[in-house]
């Protein structure tokens, strides 16, 4: 009996310890959305079923497999530059030597680090598995993966990777490869901040450089610029797969007592180191101060992928979030300061001849205008001149009444841009003859070089001449300017509705060839359209803008306007998206409303997400600032990917997208829209300079103000008045409205106002706002003001950007408006639901 019981229980042993080899033969993973099945192989556990669950039935994605990627290197890997080769094998010598400011950006792009050269790459599959924790050795590391679903989201598997080194040298892990797409097997694929587009491209340039193309090769690129941390490819059939770094991941832009933005942390790809199309991310990055390894020492790397049924950007939408919980942060902010009270500080700012650098010239034989300008600038002695919004110059100075501005500013400005228009006969007739003028060299200049694009006469023509003449529509003056600007933009557009990039000025040549005007230069026929009337001009903006969406939004490529940094994609394309919509409103042709919508959502990816905002304390220049005090999450950036300025120096707090981001929201109802909007206006106070409301430009000088460019105050009026009326007519459903303007040159899509009456609950009326008016306790009260044309009622429109309910009392001085009320309330008390408005209606004698 005892022999028989001992044989039985070594049988059950057996059973059972067969039963969970046997098992572990084959590991599953499953939620009700997803499938995983690893199958163990003579190389190890190999994904082969890797499936989404659509319409009830299991769809397999392409190419699995779920390889593994270690980098290891035994030194650190070179931080030279490495020479990169066209498609003819020619060596690449770029960029020219005038772009300071990019050269060491391509010296970066160029290591073998980032050409994902550097060490060597071990590729291999887990040896063993114990429930779904899977364990592989090699000579190198011991790398040991833990997978898991997560039950608030079943379209995401949660994984945690260890790796322990075996000898010393620098390691980095890569996610496994859960699948791959043929080069032309995909729909769209993208990392947000750097590419967006739906096809390869060969050229190392446009695709590195421009981000026009996903790059032909396995490109890996820092966290300083990804917007969100979430590489994507959308295949054919409409399946997305992203991989979405752990929050904390990536790098810190300020630890604690200084800048800390350009510490790499994370890599970004959309290939693996074999070339094969797949989103990726490295960490550590080898190299860099994580991927040193002693034997015995040990790194994690916390990532999630999704997989869903979706487009792109309903999958980015997921990460920026569910993950890294962006609607959340606007429950942290508080703030000391209205952007109202900002409007008219900077009103005192930009009327005050010290403070503004207001200077005039006399050129021509007539006294121009501008500020000074004290950033780089061709050619240029210390002596550059600019201004940089019209449209917000002539709004505040006809709502403020103000005769600083009406007598001593407008009409010099006014001269500075009949003079800013190339009169001589010839090739440049009606051109912009330039942004800056050169004082002591008695000219206007470009930016960066000798020429002129297409581009600058829709700016520095069409857009700011036809804002004064919705203010002044009988100066016959501007009104010739605005006609031979747009003649000289329609003769220069080819058969196909496409602008040149720049022409030299000395030879008319058409120049940066190597890059196409995938800007809104059309929106200029479209100003003209609208002042002189003539459908010709029309149909050319029509022409202009169906060619831009072939070429620039349906294939997710732009160029942007800095010269400086040779036309990296920037800010421009935030006003494509505008100029897309006024051109449908003008039309109704849906295909322009479509357009725009999708060049916005494009747009959001270039809005910071990262890292999440927290209530940490920490210090500038020994100030305490709590972490989301300084956060970059929701500000855009000038320009992102490989060479723009937010790799050194953040994003910038010039929030010109805004307005168009509450009006996208009003027409899609989606709410990315509008958190972003607000993130990136309200309770920034830790960037503005107290005295006179102005904010810096770049994240990385947090409130030094205007610094060496005063005429950003005006783009700061300009933006601020533009997304408050957003809000307003939003908030409102549109009962309180009032007439835009035309967009303002260069930083993106604001608008003016002011020129015409709106109407205010159905009342015909005019903006208004005076120092002093309205006063309140409350930083979370905004408000403009308006006076009905027949002047029998004043209308207060107060706005709660708070999340909270704003109770508080408005103090009036009437002193501060030719009317008298007939039962004036020296206090009024108001009520706002949060994020709500109300408006008082004050009646008049």
């Amino acid at each position: 009996m005892k022999l028989r019981k001992r044989h039985i229980i070594t049988g059950a042993l057996c059973a059972f310890l067969y039963g969970s080899v046997a098992a572990q033969s084959r590991v599953t993973l499953e939620s009700s959305a997803l499938r995983l099945g690893w199958g163990q192989t003579k190389s190890g556990y190999v994904l082969n079923t890797l499936s989404l669950k659509r319409n009830g039935r299991w769809t397999d994605l392409p190419h699995a497999g779920g390889e593994y990627t270690l980098l290891f290197s035994s030194t650190r890997p070179t931080v030279e530059p490495q020479p990169v080769y066209d498609a003819r094998g020619q060596k690449l010598n770029f960029p020219e030597s005038i772009y300071k400011y990019i050269i060491p950006l391509w010296r970066e792009l160029t290591t073998e680090t980032e050409l994902n050269t550097a060490g060597e790459a071990l590729h291999f599959y887990p040896t063993t598995a114990m429930d779904r924790t899977f364990t592989a050795d090699n000579k190198r590391a011991t790398v040991v993966s833990e997978w898991r679903t997560d039950p608030a989201y079943p379209n995401d598997v949660v994984v945690n990777i260890r790796v322990t080194a075996k000898v010393e040298g620098y390691f980095s892990i890569a996610t496994p490869t859960l699948a791959t797409w043929a080069q032309d097997g995909f729909h769209w694929a993208g990392i947000p901040g750097y590419f967006q587009s739906n096809a390869i491209e060969k050229d190392f340039i446009k695709s590195a450089v421009y981000m026009q193309g996903i790059p032909d090769r396995p490109l890996i690129v820092r966290d300083r610029a990804a917007s969100t941390l979430a590489p994507f490819i959308e295949g054919k059939n409409n399946i997305t797969l992203s991989v979405i770094a752990a929050p904390g991941t990536a790098r810190d832009p300020w630890e604690n007592n200084e800048k800390t933005q350009t510490v790499w942390r994370l890599g970004l790809s959309l290939m693996n180191r074999k070339g094969e199309l797949t989103p990726t991310l490295y960490h550590p990055v080898l190299g860099e101060a994580a991927a040193p390894l002693r034997p015995g020492q040990s790194v994690e790397f916390s990532f999630r992928y999704t997989i869903q049924d979706a487009d792109w950007y309903t999958v980015y939408k997921h990460a920026v979030n569910d993950i890294y919980r962006f609607p959340d942060f606007l429950a942290l902010k508080t703030t000391q300061r209205s952007l109202t009270d900002r409007i008219l500080a900077m009103q005192r700012y930009v009327t005050n001849d010290s403070t503004s650098l207001w200077r005039t010239e006399d050129f021509n034989g007539a006294k121009i205008g501008a500020q000074a300008y004290l950033g780089g600038v061709y050619g240029a002695d210390k002596d550059a001149m600019k201004n940089s919004d019209y449209g917000a110059m002539w709004m505040l100075g006809t709502i403020m009444n103000d005769a600083v501005l009406k007598e001593t500013r407008l009409p010099y400005a006014r001269n500075f841009k009949l003079q800013q228009q190339t009169t001589d006969p010839g090739f440049f007739h009606g051109a912009a003859a330039g942004q800056y003028f050169l004082s002591k060299s008695k000219r206007f200049t470009e930016e960066w070089g000798p020429y002129v694009e297409p581009i600058a006469t829709t700016y520095y023509v069409l857009m700011d001449a036809g804002n004064i003449l919705l203010f002044n529509p009988g100066d016959t003056a501007l009104q010739r300017e605005v006609a031979a600007a747009a003649d000289r933009l329609l003769s220069w557009m080819d058969n196909e509705g496409k602008w040149q990039v720049a022409y030299d000025h000395a030879t008319h040549e058409p120049m940066f060839r190597e890059v196409e005007d995938l800007r809104p230069t059309f929106y200029g026929m479209l100003i003209a359209y609208k002042l002189l009337k003539q459908p010709r001009y029309l149909a050319a903006a029509r022409k202009g803008a169906d060619w831009y969406i072939r070429h620039a939004v349906d294939q997710g490529r732009f160029l942007g306007v800095c010269g400086d940094t040779r036309f990296v994609p920037d800010f421009a394309t935030a006003q494509s998206a505008q100029a897309l919509l006024e051109l449908y409103e003008a039309t109704k042709d849906e295909k322009y409303r479509a357009a725009a919508i999708r060049t916005a959502r494009l747009y959001t990816t270039s809005v910071f997400t990262h890292p999440i905002p927290g209530n940490a304390q920490k210090y500038v220049n020994g100030v305490p600032r709590k972490d989301w005090e300084i956060s970059q999450a929701g500000l855009s950036f000038e320009h992102g990917g490989t060479f723009g300025s937010a790799n050194y120096r953040g994003p910038i707090l010039l929030a010109s997208h805004a307005g168009m981001f509450v009006r996208m929201f009003a027409l899609t109802k989606d709410s990315l829209f509008l958190n972003m909007a607000r993130a990136a206006a309200l309770g920034r106070d830790a960037f503005v300079d107290e005295a006179t409301g102005v904010a810096s430009y770049y994240w990385d000088v947090m409130n030094k103000g205007a610094g060496p460019y005063p005429h950003h105050a005006w783009w700061q009026i300009g933006w601020i008045t533009d997304y408050l009326l957003a809000e307003a007519e939003m908030r409102s459903g549109g009962k309180v409205a009032f007439p835009r303007g035309f967009i303002t040159p260069k930083v993106g899509p604001h608008q003016s106002y002011g020129f015409a009456p709106g109407k205010v609950d159905g009342t015909p009326a005019n903006l208004l706002l005076r120092q002093g008016l309205l006063q309140s306790d409350s930083p979370y009260l905004d408000y403009y003001c308006a006076l009905s044309t027949d002047g029998k009622k004043l209308f207060l429109i107060l706005l709660n950007n708070d999340d909270a309910v704003l109770q508080t009392s408005l103090r009036m001085d009437y002193a501060r408006v030719p009317v008298k009320p007939a039962q004036a309330k020296a206090g009024i008390p108001v009520k706002i639901a949060p994020y709500g408005i109300q408006v008082v209606t004050i009646p008049l004698q």
